[in-house]
């Protein structure tokens, strides 16, 4: 039975995606909302079918007073027995099968799926960014505002259908009961629902911008929190314990105190409410029996009259907490949207083409990148790499090396100038395909926290077990690997190697980056400090390897250690963003420029001492 309505609608049916979601919040909803249509209006029906077998339950209730204060006991079940006997039926087969009708298509055939729909196209928008999006946020907040913001809207779905139709259908069912009774007793009715509904909008306009500001600080406090973890490494090396708790408190207690400021808004609200409460009792309950007094009412009325006031007062703190959860789970999910319906900026033309790379020719053509700054970057970078041709790149730090790269591979548009590969200009192909043919091992060589097979074969999942454990043995990998174990018993290359590789040395995880591009045998190879991590040993071996991989690919090689590029066909030089020199080993040196002097001076094969910075 549950699979039923848990199959009612498929979360991951296609949709059309967009770069740039509505940012209103309601045409968000409305949006992710489509497959659900039908269900919803379906389940609204059934949620006011409740409310009004509730209500006639009331009704008839104060009709059974009227019927046993009208004779003795045995006319009264000769005349209407079999009317309280259907009357029993109802309330034990029909009532609860609508009543699970009702609870089944919301709990399980919304629920669940509108979670699962949001979260996974909420991903899939935020996977499109671009690697620039990623750098100037935190990895934790966007991850928390995926997860929370599906569980909100969620919340929000469910008090609509569970609270908001169903008490507004009762209510309505409520006055048309007293009205019929006597019409003067919905009068005190409609004066209490008016001095409700100031209440709930005093409410409502308070909690939405309460709870989008308690759930902005408690993204901050999860992106500060998750940032210490990740970096618990540097907060160990330098003894930065209690800076890390310092920085965290900061943010717990903006958590803290945004979260009491809005509790407070809620125990206004429920003191107001008993005050309220209290009046709707007295002047129901009251005129009733005053009516009674004077014969127009009867004794069924009033017992109708005073139970739906003593339902109405349980229900309204109810629907009142319904009605601010639902603004608060909105304010939430509004939280969430300043990430997920953000704009994607780096796109694919929309006559994009997959590359069709032929030769491996690459030209930058007057490429300046600036980061927006207006300096550092590239300047005005004109470059020709011929199909086949080794490069080495030096320079030192800050000289764009690592610009050049993330344009290169798309990460950035160029600002100026344009980037071809065969004489196709990169902002005009797709970018998974301009991807694909790239090979890139980079100097922080992070790995995704799962298994070491998984890690390698990302570079080429449909490869085979043999090629796999081949790619690992050419990255002098595979002796290693196969002495691995993690803590949960899996070894060799089902151990999985922790968060960004963690458990394993840098060399280590630089010789599965390398697997892994092996793997993928792609044209164009990218090497940014691809031996930095390894020992002299193992360097030199890998570097047999590499010069092996390198045959018949257009290469570009990132180096400070000068001896590792000395064999390329040409070095370029970079200062600056622009290019200084551009020559082969022998020639720079001749030009006793600014090579040669790096080649004189450079300790251990380096440039310089001074680390790889972020360019």
């Amino acid at each position: 039975m549950f699979r039923f309505f848990e199959s009612l609608v498929d979360p991951y049916t296609a949709y059309p995606e967009t770069d740039a979601p509505p940012r209103r919040l309601w045409a968000f909803l409305w949006s992710y909302s489509q497959p659900f249509k039908p269900l919803f209006a379906v389940t609204a029906f059934m949620s006011i079918v409740v409310a009004a077998i509730e209500i006639g339950l009331l009704w008839y209730m104060g009709r059974v007073v009227d019927l046993l204060s009208s004779g003795p006991p045995a006319e009264v079940l000769a005349a209407h027995g079999w009317e309280l006997v259907a009357a029993g039926v109802f309330i034990l087969t029909l009532r609860p099968a609508l009543q699970g009708l009702s609870v089944a298509l919301l709990n399980n055939g919304i629920l669940p799926q509108y979670g699962a729909l949001i979260r996974w196209r909420a991903h899939r928008q935020v996977l499109r960014q671009s690697v620039g999006w990623f750098e100037n946020d935190f990895a934790g907040r966007i991850a928390n505002r995926i997860m929370q913001t599906p569980t909100s809207a969620g919340d929000a779905i469910f008090q609509i259908f569970d609270a908001i139709t169903f008490s507004l259908a009762y209510l309505i069912g409520a006055a048309v009961l007293l009205a019929d009774a006597d019409p003067r007793l919905a009068i005190p009715l409609v004066l209490w629902f008016g001095l409700y509904a100031i209440l709930l909008r005093w409410t409502i306009t308070r909690v939405g911008p309460a709870s989008k500001a308690s759930a902005d600080a408690r993204s901050m406090t999860t992106g500060r929190v998750v940032d210490s973890y990740t970096n618990i490494h540097s907060v160990k090396l330098f003894a930065h314990h209690d800076r890390e708790i310092a920085y965290a408190r900061e943010a717990i207690e903006e958590t803290r105190a945004t979260f009491a400021r809005e509790m407070r808004l809620f125990t206004i609200m429920d003191v107001t409410l008993t005050l309220l409460n209290g009046f709707l009792i007295v002047a129901v309950v009251g005129w009733a029996v005053w009516l009674w007094a004077g014969g127009a009412a009867s004794v069924g009325a009033v017992a109708a009259a005073t139970a739906l006031t003593l339902r109405l007062n349980a229900m309204t703190g109810w629907i009142m907490w319904a009605v601010s959860t639902f603004f608060r789970s909105l304010g939430v999910v509004a939280e969430g949207m300043e990430t997920i319906t953000d704009p994607i900026a780096l796109t694919d033309a929309k006559d994009a083409k997959p590359l069709a790379l032929t030769r491996g020719e690459i030209v930058l053509d007057g490429v300046s990148h600036h980061y927006g700054r207006g300096a550092g970057g590239l300047d005005r970078l004109s470059l020709t790499i011929r199909p086949g041709e080794k490069v080495g790149l030096i320079g030192r730090s800050g000289a764009g090396k690592s610009t050049l790269v993330k344009l290169l591979l798309r990460f950035y548009d160029v600002e100026g100038g344009r980037i071809l590969i065969d004489g196709q200009d990169i902002r005009g192909v797709t970018q998974d395909s301009l991807r694909k043919e790239i090979g890139m091992v980079q100097q922080d060589s992070s790995l995704l926290h799962r298994s070491v097979r998984d890690n390698i074969l990302y570079g080429r999942p449909d490869a085979t077990e043999d090629q796999m454990i081949a790619a690992a043995r050419r990255a002098e990998a595979h002796d290693f690997i196969l002495t691995l174990e993690d803590p949960q018993g899996r070894r060799g290359y089902d151990a999985h190697v922790g968060e960004r590789g963690v458990k394993l040395s840098g060399g280590q995880r630089q010789r599965v980056t390398l697997a892994r591009v092996i793997l993928k045998d792609a044209p164009i190879l990218v090497l940014d400090e691809a031996t930095s991590a390894l020992d002299s040993e193992v360097e030199a071996a890998i570097q047999d390897t590499l010069y092996r991989v390198m045959e018949g690919k257009t290469v570009i090689a990132i180096a400070h250690r000068l001896s590792t590029i000395a064999q390329m066909d040409r070095i370029v030089v970079l200062e600056d963003g622009r290019i200084a020199e551009d020559g082969t080993h022998a020639e720079l040196l001749a030009r006793g420029g600014l090579y040669a002097g790096f080649w004189a001076r450079q300790s251990g094969g380096f440039i310089g001492t001074e680390a790889e910075a972020a360019e």
